[in-house]
């Protein structure tokens, strides 16, 4: 076992905010019952903010970015885990309040780890991610709604050629929903319907500020952007139809009227995938166990070196990054 590693290191210099690479040494890690030798990380709209400086997500310093890991538990003070377990890591503040996975190994609490489920390989689990975890809590939501049947109507999924986009494509699409892909992006056309989009529409359309209550067209959808566009969908919502919004890459204003919700009795579900309840969790990766298609997932992924963590950065925030990104923490 190395006494020391490189890790993504989120820190404040001159009152400027970003990640850079540094060695860690064992010892400096945090004391949590379970010590994880990290195989695979991955790259969500969140750590590029952290690494680019863009956005506030580390609230203390200096932090270890990246918010989800798959690994091999090394040592284990917790009867829950025992050396040798493959496990998965989503959420629960890394790269926020917690060290977080752009490093060899972790220390972490017993609590936040699930083990690996049977029909995926670290890797696989990684490609999945936040991003995937969260598209499937997103589907579970809207299905848990109670109005929403697959051959209802369309669903709109927003961001739709990134990570939570194209794994909540995949998933609906695989339930038999007729699902519509917002994309600013003509290039990832193909890609999406490969997926199972059968409808894509210009985000710049969605975008645009309208009127409180315009056409109905959605019977539910997904949202990761927020602000004009989540303002928009709400107003096309079909009477008793939901949308879930579980991201802000447009922006976190909100302004839009109570309309849509108290004269067509239109949903807003707010989903956070940080500090979900392990039920959930677990239910969202059975929902990706049964529904996600492992060749759509290979479709939607590519495999980079931790060491290129600065420009995959830069990329995710200027919409340049399609699908999921797993980061192969052992190549440095």
């Amino acid at each position: 076992m190395e006494k020391s590693f490189p890790a993504m290191v989120i820190d404040s210099v001159d009152g400027k905010t970003s990640g850079t690479f540094r060695e860690i040494s064992m010892a400096e890690l945090p004391d949590y019952d379970v010590l994880v030798e990290i195989a695979y990380s991955t790259l969500n709209y969140k750590d590029g903010l952290a690494i680019t400086g863009k956005g506030r997500i580390a609230r203390r310093m200096p932090m270890i970015a990246g918010v989800d890991l798959a690994g091999t538990v090394v040592e284990s003070r917790s009867p829950k885990w025992q050396p040798g377990d493959e496990v998965v890591l989503n959420g629960w503040g890394l790269s926020e309040t917690e060290w977080g996975a752009y490093c060899r190994y972790q220390r972490v609490k017993a609590e936040w780890l699930i083990r690996l489920p049977d029909s995926f390989s670290m890797q696989e689990a990684m490609a999945i991610g936040t991003a995937g975890y969260t598209a499937a809590l997103c589907v579970d939501a809207l299905e848990k709604w109670g109005t929403i049947k697959p051959g209802s109507g369309e669903m709109i999924v927003t961001g739709a050629a990134g990570g939570v986009g194209s794994v909540a494509v995949a998933l609906l699409s695989a339930q038999g929903y007729n699902v519509t892909a917002a994309t600013g992006r003509p290039e990832t056309h193909d890609y999406l319907s490969f997926l199972g989009a059968t409808g894509l529409v210009d985000r710049a359309i969605l975008q645009e500020k309208g009127p409180p209550l315009q056409k109905e067209r959605w019977t539910g959808g997904i949202d990761s952007v927020g602000s004009n566009t989540l303002v928009n969908i709400l107003a096309q919502t079909v009477r008793g139809g939901a949308i879930v919004a579980c991201g802000l890459a447009g922006g976190a204003d909100l302004n839009g009227t109570v309309m849509p919700h108290i004269l067509r009795s239109v949903a807003l579900i707010g989903m956070d995938s940080v500090a979900a309840p392990l039920e959930q969790r677990l239910a969202a990766w059975r929902r990706l166990e049964r529904d996600l298609d492992r060749e759509k997932l290979r479709k939607m992924t590519t495999v980079e070196p931790m060491s290129r963590l600065p420009q995959l950065a830069e990329d995710i925030i200027a919409g340049r990054i399609r699908g999921r990104v797993v980061i192969d923490v052992a190549s440095t």
